[in-house]
């Protein structure tokens, strides 16, 4: 049996009036992460309902590439620019794929 890779739901939630700059930011993300090692999947969605909701979905081929990729300078770099912009810290859950 091969190693299950990791899933990961980082829900991120802006101040109302830094949506846009939040936005920036996160998807200034996208195309660096996507290219990474291990990278499988890596998306940004917005709440239609709710345009301060931010969450990303990712999976990873492994918890050591997921743990490279959290500690990366553009990661670092994010989580320092989102400083004062966000409701709450950044909730980031990893998942196992069980279905």
């Amino acid at each position: 049996m091969s190693n299950p890779t990791i899933r990961v739901v980082a829900r991120i939630v802006a101040i109302p009036e830094q949506v846009e700059q939040v936005k920036v930011i996160l998807t200034g993300l996208i195309e660096t992460t996507r290219g990474e090692a291990g990278c499988i999947q890596y998306e940004l969605l917005q709440n239609q309902a709710d345009l301060t909701d931010f969450t990303f979905v990712e999976e990873w081929g492994s918890a050591g590439e997921l743990d490279a990729h959290l500690g990366n300078t553009h990661i670092q770099s994010a989580i320092e620019q989102l400083d004062g912009l966000l409701v709450v810290p950044p909730d980031i859950r990893r998942y196992n794929k069980i279905g």
